[in-house]
């Protein structure tokens, strides 16, 4: 590629950016990747690292299982560590087990387990009132801290993809089919097709097509705690997490569970809550998460909130935790759907998950859109 000119331009070096990057360069083009910061610094390196295929259904459910394979064929050829059969459902009442029962009975992957199974999948921990849980065995598990900034090492040592950081996306000079010069921090870029990944950020880059799809932001309260000294090998979810992702809250047994925590937990459901956690490879578990939807988003975070989520993962491995660490997740969402593709210009399209899954679901998504297979 010359200097200035390329065959696609990536605008942003998330998880969904990079998958765009890497379907274009196995496509035969070459590629030049931008992003603003100097390095990967937004929803994919503040996330779970859970591939949580499990939870998903319809659309999402194919675009996650397409997903899964690509992040396995990741591991294989970028050296990305991803664990397998990595997801957890613990139930600590009947009407939680019912739920993960029930999917059992239709998911071949869901395989229910006693108490005694689950608190040995917790690294021997849980509290006493665990009545059972499920293996999630479709889903998979990466370090969220460190696989986005790898696959783009990976990425970037391939002669037909550059990465340039520290350079903002400024708009579109001109644009015909075939012919987009795309005006940068650094400079214009030629090329013959555009996709701009910048998930929440699209209100800035394109912000008419995010009012028209009413785009929001999704702030999240999150946490890292110390090592509490045991493995926990899976992304655990629990009793909120099975009212949240789709194929748990799909389920007739999901009323009970709900009626529940509506009497029981206004606290968890005024929270907007998906109680759940993983553990990084240093021991340290990241734990969470709250909801809250702004078309700005304060940057204060609710100390309540914090504490009511320490309190609830406390309470489900039966152990003190310590905080080390706190931040503010935040993902695109909007009411018309999990994803949003859309034409900027001629040849300039932009692509966002529109919900929390994009680790699930962007790798797939970003394939297709690629190959123009969404419009």
């Amino acid at each position: 590629m010359s200097h200035n000119e390329c065959d696609v331009l990536v605008v942003g070096a998330g998880i969904v950016g990079l998958g765009h990057a890497l379907a274009a360069a196995d496509a035969g083009n070459s590629v030049i990747v931008i992003d603003r910061d100097r390095r990967p610094v937004g929803a994919s390196v503040r996330n779970f690292g859970h591939i949580c295929v499990t939870g998903q259904t319809g659309e999402l459910r194919d675009l996650a299982v397409g997903s899964r394979e690509r992040w396995l064929n990741l591991a294989t050829r970028a050296g990305v560590a991803v664990r397998t059969q990595a997801g957890l459902g613990v139930a600590r009442a009947a009407d939680e087990m019912a739920v993960l029962d029930e999917l059992a009975s239709t998911r071949d992957s869901v395989s229910p387990i006693d108490a005694n199974t689950t608190r040995e999948a917790l690294g021997g921990a849980g509290a006493d009132d665990v009545v059972g849980g499920a293996l999630l065995l479709d889903d998979l598990r990466v370090d969220p801290r460190t696989t986005a900034p790898a696959v783009a090492a990976w990425l970037s040592a391939r002669d037909d993809v550059e990465f340039r950081w520290n350079t903002s996306y400024l708009g579109v000079d001109d644009a015909t089919d075939g012919d987009v010069r795309i005006r940068t921090s650094r400079g214009q870029i030629r090329a013959a097709r555009v996709f701009v990944c910048v998930g929440h950020d699209l209100d800035y880059t394109a912000p008419v097509v995010a009012e028209e799809h009413d785009v929001h932001r999704c702030g999240l309260s999150m946490l890292q705690v110390a090592d509490p000294g045991f493995r926990v090998n899976s992304a655990v979810l629990t009793a909120t997490s099975f009212l949240r992702y789709g194929a748990f809250a799909e389920t007739t047994a999901v009323r009970a569970l709900a009626t529940r925590i509506d009497d029981d937990r206004p606290d968890l459901r005024a929270a907007d809550t998906n109680i759940m956690f993983t553990q990084r490879p240093d021991g340290s578990l990241l734990i969470g998460d709250s909801h809250h939807l702004d078309r700005t988003l304060d940057p204060f975070l609710d100390e309540r909130v914090a504490d009511l989520i320490v309190h609830e993962v406390e309470t489900i491995l039966g152990t003190d935790l310590t905080v080390i660490g706190r931040w503010q997740g935040v993902y695109a969402s909007r009411p018309g759907g999990p994803y949003l593709t859309a034409e900027l210009a001629p040849g300039v399209r932009a692509c966002s998950v529109t919900t929390g899954v994009g680790m699930t679901v962007g790798l797939e998504l970003a394939a297709r859109h690629v190959a123009g297979e969404l419009v």
